[in-house]
């Protein structure tokens, strides 16, 4: 009797396991998932820097569209050719550790990182190639520093205001 789970070849006599695609894409997202987004980064991968930026992007951004993704995406990257800032996008994402103070408050807020909703991720994911493959033109006109418009802080006095994109404000 072959299972629900199988199939018999017609070819030879043994039994094949029935792949479901959308399955194994589902468990490849989780298990990928998991491990690009869990503190520590024991695995390794040939595209680090897109998942780092992309981390950012969507605990940053998310529900704020492609334009706010390409925003925080873009702070990184200016952060990156900036001298008091880290030289790779992973070093400014998790500048001062997972302690506070931190340059990105999802880092260091004590909670889970990975991403939860499947489908922003791949959003963010793909934003982040695109904006590491092909630069165009910075949205946040230079920025280095933005917060959220809910945020109550002081530190941005300091700083030159150069855009509001959807609920951040970006700074010089």
């Amino acid at each position: 009797m072959v299972s629900r789970y199988s199939i018999r070849s017609s070819e030879n006599s043994a039994t094949t396991p029935l792949v479901n695609v959308r399955v194994w894409i589902t468990l490849l997202l989780v298990i990928g998932t998991s491990l690009t987004a869990s503190k520590g980064w024991t695995h390794s991968t040939s595209n680090r820097s897109a998942e780092c930026l992309a981390l950012a992007m969507y605990w940053e951004a998310r529900g704020e569209g492609t334009l706010g993704m390409k925003a925080v995406g873009a702070v990184v990257l200016n952060r990156v050719r900036h001298p008091n800032f880290p030289s790779s996008v992973c070093g400014v994402v998790f500048q001062d550790g997972e302690k506070p103070p931190c340059q990105f408050s999802w880092w260091c807020d004590g909670k889970s990182d990975r991403p939860r909703d499947a489908a922003q991720w791949r959003h963010a994911l793909n934003t982040a190639e695109n904006l590491l493959a092909r630069r165009r033109t910075d949205p946040t006109r230079g920025a280095l520093y933005f917060h959220s418009t809910s945020a109550i802080s002081t530190w941005h006095r300091r700083q030159h205001p150069t855009v509001r994109i959807g609920r951040h404000l970006f700074y010089r």
